[in-house]
């Protein structure tokens, strides 16, 4: 027994019948017999009223559930006005309104960044293709495709030739006359 009082609050053993009857003999100790009496009947009482009001509670889900029948209101049609409601209050909040004002102004920014985007790279390609380097390599490209229309479109007298000797000699004349400047002025590089 000792060694039991040693251990203290640490006592690892489970409590006894013995150790949980101490206990209760002490409690009733402490109680005279009319008080016990007044506990057993207030106890009796609370137990009565319990299950009245579950018979209660029971009656009032039976008639509710037929309410609800008689309305044609169905699980689903309640998920869907709850769903609903729900919506509307996350909208209504503050935190939706500000998140849904930050995302719109990122979107308006955005926009306008893709825009300016769009305007400086047509006005590059507009500007590259007014420069003298590209006119001049477009005449050569049409010269080139007309030339070739000409020896492959001509009869065989005129020197037109094979094919494959026709596109040799188009490739020779266009590496020959390639522009030698660059098509962009290196000053004008974008952002």
């Amino acid at each position: 027994m000792e060694t039991r009082q040693q251990q203290g609050f640490l006592d690892s053993q489970p409590l006894r019948e013995v150790d949980e009857d101490m206990a209760s003999d002490v409690v009733t100790t402490m109680l005279t017999e009319e008080e016990r009496e007044e506990i057993y009947q207030e106890l009796t009482r609370l137990e009565e009223e319990i299950s009245t009001l579950r018979q209660v509670l029971t009656s009032k889900e039976k008639q509710h559930t037929e309410l609800k029948q008689k309305l044609g209101i169905t699980a689903l049609s309640e998920f869907r006005s709850t769903f609903t409601r729900s919506w509307s209050d996350m909208q209504s909040s503050t935190a939706y309104k500000k998140t849904s004002e930050t995302l719109s102004t990122a979107g308006q920014k955005t926009t306008e960044v893709f825009s300016t985007l769009g305007c400086a790279i047509t006005r590059k390609f507009g500007d590259m293709r007014n420069s003298p380097s590209f006119k001049s390599f477009e005449e050569k490209v049409e010269s080139t495709v007309t030339n070739i229309k000409t020896k492959v479109g001509g009869t065989g007298t005129g020197g037109g030739g094979s094919f494959e000797e026709v596109l040799s000699s188009a490739a020779q004349a266009s590496a020959q006359d390639t522009p030698t400047s660059t098509l962009t002025d290196s000053s004008e590089r974008p952002c």
